[in-house]
């Protein structure tokens, strides 16, 4: 098993930033600069492009440390943010551009799937990797109750199968922005979590029948879908539950609702 190893560490606001290293994996863990003894931890993707520390995740993630004083971590997907692409990251993004330019939508949605599925089989054991090596921090521990809160696309692409198979999360939110293929889908059959769900009702790319598919496979009884208007890079979400995991995870020091 690999151990995690910090790498730097900055503080502002309150809040505790520290980039770490697992194996090959680039991350950042968020926490309460005043200390946090087995807060809840959550589980943030980001999208497809970006990486880690892209503005809104960061925003977020403060936002959740000084709110509730719970605990984040990022990493980066495979080929992206601090990690080195390989020749099929290239390759995918490069076709993906071209189809989208050329208003290809059929093959973007093929490329699109292909890539985010090979993806995913990637960043699932990463996850899992470095939860191992968060959970042997003294500060979080095994007793930390672990949620995902999502990330539109890849975020989601990546955090739905990982949810499927990783007990220990017990909350998860995911967002639209990608397609809904058929593995996806038989991944969210296998998840009885509490699931948000937020869908950009005028997605350009996807059609929205099939995220709806995907949200009606979810096996979760307590599941809630928010739609609001909007596009895959133009969304003002409004009405979204914001305690949503702090309820399921219980906020630093207290015990689930």
């Amino acid at each position: 098993m690999h151990s995690l190893r910090f790498t730097a560490e900055t503080s502002s606001t309150g809040v505790l930033e520290r980039d770490f290293i697992v194996g090959e994996v680039t991350g950042v863990l968020w926490s309460p600069a005043s200390g946090s003894d087995h807060s809840p931890l959550v589980l943030m993707g980001h999208g497809g492009g970006l990486h880690k520390k892209t503005p809104g995740l960061m925003a977020r993630a403060h936002d959740s440390v000084t709110r509730w004083g719970v605990t984040v971590v990022a990493i980066d997907a495979p080929g992206h943010g601090d990690r080195p692409r390989t020749a099929e990251d290239d390759q995918a993004r490069a076709e993906m551009r071209q189809a989208m330019e050329s208003g290809e939508l059929e093959r973007f949605e093929s490329i699109s799937v292909r890539y985010s599925t090979s993806l995913a089989e990637r960043a699932v054991p990463e996850w899992q990797a470095t939860l191992d090596a968060l959970q042997e921090l003294p500060e979080i521990g095994a007793e930390a109750p672990i949620g995902y809160g999502g990330g539109m696309s890849l975020g989601t692409a990546i955090g739905i199968p990982l949810t499927a198979i990783e007990p220990r999360i017990t909350a998860a939110i995911f967002g639209g922005g990608f397609f809904a293929h058929e593995a996806l889908i038989e991944a969210a059959r296998q998840i009885t979590v509490p699931v948000q769900f937020l869908l950009p009702w005028d997605e350009e790319y996807v059609d929205r029948r099939s995220v709806l598919a995907l949200f009606d496979a979810f096996a979760a009884k307590d599941k809630t879908l928010l739609a609001n208007p909007g596009t895959h890079r133009n969304m003002r979400w409004v009405g979204v539950d914001s305690e949503f995991l702090v309820r399921h995870l219980g906020r630093a020091g207290t015990s689930p609702a």
